[in-house]
């Protein structure tokens, strides 16, 4: 009898072996939900791609203390009911030790008010948001790698003036990514005691952006700043040129040049200004961004290097950090303490602090504008 059960003993432990390794070292389950179909498709793709990318580069050199990181991906279109519901999928059923790179400001604001976050005691690492009411109040799940819309509606005011531009509007998406956005702006012409030239919004999930356009040129402003994703950008921008004046066309980061271009053509993007929130990706001029190339080329030869791919592939970097500081039975709870030490976690050039009394790694913002050709030109 003895004998039986030890050669059963031995038995496990190779079917162990044969299915995932080291018996017991079973992957590491990151969750991520993000908007592959709708209106922010595109970009959407780019965020999952950027996690893959890396967690593919981990996993070749071995993985986290042995362990496979395996990314489950979800798609919410976009919509925040969705955003909830797999959300808690990936929580209850998929059993996600992390999360990583939602998008939409009303989306992941919903999960807090909520508390899916906060009552499943898990980190949500790099959303592709810079809503204000994610930051504040401080919220211990959410770790902000990118700076915030008031951030950089300071940026874009900032270089604005410096063109002597002071009769500015404002186009937005009709919902808290947009008003967040709108509000950035309009503190930052307060600061400068300016108001606001005029404001249009659009529906979220659609490119309805008549009534804007309308509202817009009937000021006949010198710049207007988008808080527009990527089709209604495109729609607003082309239509606008067409019945006003407007000298300036600034978008926040949120928006993918190159579906821009695709969307209205190289002539009638040319001139579009959007705030980055990232270092320029494609020149290799910083490790970080050789890294993110190196690996663009060996994980994913058939695509093209982006803004958003490059944001979520940092934020990857930073989760991994995370997950090794945890240790070698990370939980939940350890990877946000751990993620909480990176004081000053430099990714290679680019360097992200953290503490578990701040949550926004990073307040950097520039300009890049659409040139000819549909190049985008720092």
């Amino acid at each position: 009898m003895a004998r039986s059960l030890g050669w059963i003993r031995i038995a496990a432990a190779c079917l162990a072996l044969f299915l995932g390794g080291t018996a017991g070292a079973e992957d590491l389950v990151i969750g991520q939900v993000a908007p592959l179909s709708g209106v922010l498709a595109d970009t959407g793709k780019d965020m999952v791609l950027g996690v893959k990318v890396y967690f593919d580069y981990v996993n070749e050199h071995g993985g986290v203390h042995g362990r496979k990181l395996r990314l489950v991906v979800k798609d919410d279109g976009y919509k925040v009911a969705e955003t909830v519901r797999k959300t808690h999928e990936v929580i209850d059923e998929d059993n996600a030790l992390a999360l990583i790179g939602f998008a939409g400001t009303g989306n992941v604001g919903e999960l807090l008010k909520q508390k899916v976050l906060e009552k499943a005691n898990i980190a949500l690492v790099a959303p592709y948001t810079g809503g204000e009411n994610l930051r504040k109040p401080f919220n211990r799940n959410i770790f902000h790698i990118r700076a915030s819309y008031a951030d950089e509606a300071e940026g874009i005011v900032d270089e604005l003036m410096m063109l002597h531009m002071t009769h500015i509007a404002v186009m937005y998406q009709d919902d808290p990514f947009g008003k967040a956005g709108l509000a950035g702006v309009e503190a930052a012409l307060k600061k400068r005691h300016l108001t606001l030239a005029a404001t249009g919004a659009y529906p979220k999930n659609t490119a309805d952006v008549d009534a804007a356009v309308k509202a817009i040129a009937k000021a006949n402003p010198q710049a207007v700043v988008m808080i527009s994703v990527n089709r209604s950008t495109a729609a607003f921008s082309k239509r606008i040129r067409k019945v006003s004046t407007v000298a300036q066309l600034v978008n926040i980061s949120v928006v993918n040049p190159k579906e821009i271009v695709r969307l209205i053509g190289a002539k009638d993007a040319r001139g579009i200004g959007i705030a980055q929130v990232m270092p320029f990706p494609y020149s290799a001029t910083l490790p970080i961004v050789m890294e993110y190339q190196k690996a663009m080329k060996k994980y994913a030869p058939d695509s093209e290097y982006s803004y958003t791919s490059f944001e979520e592939f940092i934020g990857a970097k930073v989760l991994v950090e995370g997950l090794r500081r945890a240790g070698d039975k990370p939980t939940r709870e350890k990877v946000i303490e751990a993620l909480e030490t990176l004081n000053a976690f430099d990714v290679g050039g680019f360097t992200l602090k953290f503490s578990p009394t701040n949550h926004v790694g990073s307040h950097f913002v520039e300009i890049t504008v659409i040139g000819q050709n549909g190049r985008l030109l720092r």
